[in-house]
């Protein structure tokens, strides 16, 4: 099977496409046809190294999977050939970048009928990571306040209709040309981060109370200028490594929350159900075949204005 390899870290020039055996399924095991993966920026970070010794060399990258299932191993239950299905793939594990994949049972979910695997693929570890955030350790609840910092990214789509079908209301941050997606798909307020302060916008329109919750996708001190809108006794999450002063939390009871995407079956069972009804609508902003996954990659480090939602790669 084709399977495009790293043999060392490095930029994405480290990628060279490479004829391997098609694996087989052991005991509760499954063969996936992968017909779509998708490009994380965790993705970029194991090739350059940043795992270290947690991943083997040579490795396939590629951590969200949609295909189909092409063979079943003993102790299987739930699950048949010619299913179509999605999941995510632990960071220490990878092997979605090639034909076929084969995974444990329990993480394998049914693949949302309502939409195309290239759609599927990218929901897996960032839809799973925005559920984990905003559902698992948030506890978000109707009618309660929101600030979704980085709304056009991966995971930012999935946060700003999360939060809609659970009946908050959305502020997020995005660049001005991003405002109309994230609009249209549930942000209440959207505000331009180059232009305008979210803290001064969001402080007038709460009348000084501050959003129950604040969610930041994007590195650095924004969690820390975050704390400055949560209400006291909120909650703040974060799926990125943070900077800055963070002892408004103390002064203000705010729980803050750290996330790493687990256990990500239950969640990826939850998110079909509200894709399947039509609440939340996965964003593929570009998509590349299997063979340009160095230019997908590329693409998702320089980031700019054609690069918003997630990143999708063809493989079948």
């Amino acid at each position: 099977m084709k399977a495009m390899v790293i043999t060392n870290f490095g930029g994405p020039e480290v990628f060279a496409e490479r004829e391997i055996d098609k694996p087989q399924p052991s005991k509760n095991q499954v063969l996936v046809k992968v017909f779509a993966t998708s490009v994380n920026p965790a993705d970029c970070g194991v090739r350059q190294g940043f795992f270290g010794q947690s991943i083997e060399l040579p490795a396939i990258l590629g951590y969200d999977v949609s295909g189909v299932v092409e063979a079943v191993g003993e102790n299987v239950s739930g699950l048949q050939v010619g299913d179509e299905v999605y999941y995510a793939i632990p960071h220490e594990d990878g092997g979605a970048n090639a034909e076929y994949h084969i995974a444990n049972a329990s993480i394998i979910a049914k693949k949302p009928k309502n939409i195309s695997h290239l759609e599927a693929a990218s929901v897996p570890v960032a839809g799973g990571t925005a559920w984990a955030a905003l559902i698992t350790r948030a506890n978000i609840q109707v009618g309660e306040t929101v600030l979704i910092h980085g709304g056009a990214g991966g995971v930012g789509t999935f946060a700003i209709q999360i939060a809609k079908a659970a009946g908050a209301y959305v502020y997020t941050t995005c660049g001005g040309y991003d405002i109309d997606l994230v609009k249209s798909i549930g942000a209440d307020t959207a505000i331009d981060y180059r232009k305008e302060d979210f803290t001064n916008i969001i402080m007038q329109e709460t009348n000084g109370e501050g959003v129950d919750i604040a969610f930041t996708t994007v590195s650095g001190e924004i969690l820390a200028k975050s704390l400055l809108v949560t209400k006291i006794n909120g909650r703040a999450v974060t799926v990125t490594g943070v900077a800055g002063d963070l002892n408004t939390a103390i002064f203000k009871n705010i729980t803050i929350h750290f996330v790493h995407l687990d256990d990500t079956r239950p969640k990826l069972d939850a998110l079909r159900t509200l894709i399947e009804r039509g609440q939340i609508k996965p964003v593929v902003g570009m998509t590349f075949e299997l063979n340009q996954i160095a230019q997908a990659h590329k693409k998702q480090e320089e980031g700019g204005e054609d690069v918003y939602g997630k990143i999708v790669i063809e493989v079948a």
